[in-house]
Parts: C-alpha cells; sequence; structure tokens
C-alpha cells in the first residue's frame, strides 16, 4: 500500500472514530470539539486524494486548528467554567484521540522525509503541524476534564502543554 493510501485509510478512520466519539460525549463544547477536528480530518483527507490522483494540488490556506477551536471555547465560556464531570467514555475517547493524533504526526513526518517531491514533502509538513494542534486540543481538553480546578482557560494561559516532544 503507498503512503498516500495509507494516510487516507487513517484519516477515515479518524473520521468515523471522531463521528462517534462527538455522538456519544453529552458535553456539548467536546461534542463542538469533536465536529471541529472532523472537518479538519475531512479537509485532509481531500488533500491526499488529490495526492493519491495526481491532481495539481493549490497552495494549502494557512488554516489552523487552533483558532477553530478557540473560538468553540469562547462561544462556550460559561459552561466551561462550571465543574464538568467527564464519564469514561469521554475521557477513553480522548485518551485515544491523543495517541490517534500522535501516530499521525509520526506518519507524516516520515511521509515528508520519504517524499517523492518538494511540493508533498510541503503538505506532509503541514498535516504534522495540524496534527500536532489537534493532539494539543485533546490535551489541554483531557486536563481540564481530569482536574478542572487547576486547568487555566485559553486566554491566561493558551493551550497546555501535554508534554508533546515537539512544543
Amino acid at each position: 500500500m503507498k503512503v498516500v493510501e495509507l494516510a487516507m485509510k487513517t484519516e477515515t478512520d479518524a473520521i468515523d472514530f471522531y463521528a462517534e466519539a462527538a455522538q456519544k460525549t453529552s458535553n456539548p463544547v467536546g461534542q463542538k470539539m469533536f465536529l471541529s477536528i472532523i472537518e479538519d480530518e475531512r479537509r485532509h483527507l481531500e488533500i491526499l486524494k488529490c495526492i493519491f490522483s495526481g491532481m495539481d494540488i493549490e497552495p494549502l490556506e494557512d488554516t489552523s486548528p487552533m483558532r477553530n477551536i478557540k473560538t468553540v471555547f469562547e462561544e462556550n465560556r460559561e459552561l466551561m467554567l462550571g465543574r464538568v464531570a467527564a464519564t469514561t467514555d469521554e475521557t477513553q475517547a480522548l485518551e485515544i484521540a491523543m495517541r490517534m493524533e500522535k501516530e499521525s504526526v509520526d506518519f507524516y513526518e516520515k511521509a515528508a522525509r520519504q517524499a517523492a517531491d518538494a511540493r508533498e514533502k510541503t503538505i506532509y509538513e503541514r498535516l504534522v503541524k495540524e496534527e500536532q494542534e489537534h493532539y494539543a486540543i485533546f490535551s489541554n481538553t483531557y486536563q481540564f476534564l481530569a482536574d478542572s480546578g487547576n486547568w487555566f482557560m485559553w486566554e491566561e494561559h493558551s493551550i497546555v502543554d501535554g508534554g508533546t516532544p515537539w512544543a
């Protein structure tokens, strides 16, 4: 299986998992977070389909998953300020999501190193950046659910690092 085919399968699996997680999540902010990430993953899938079919790819616009998620949290600030009790399913979904994003980062870093041309390499490097941001979003949300009292709001402390090797 070619790298791009495997990447397309990975993105499709992520979309399916995040859709199921959004459906199972009782917290409306959590649902919006997963749905926002799904949109990113769908965009990634379309980019990969273009690579696979040999189509010319337009230069990638500067889309930041972090900007979209920050909006979700800002719109639901009052809800976020209350103590949130997460279900085991929700925390497990976040743990799985963090693992998936970390694996995606590793995969796209390797794909970038092995890319056939500079344009493809640039696309994979961009996907690395976006998957790293997804990881940070999931990590920050996990931190919030695990210990709301010690979690800083987005405006006060931005994104919690989460111990990522690239941060």
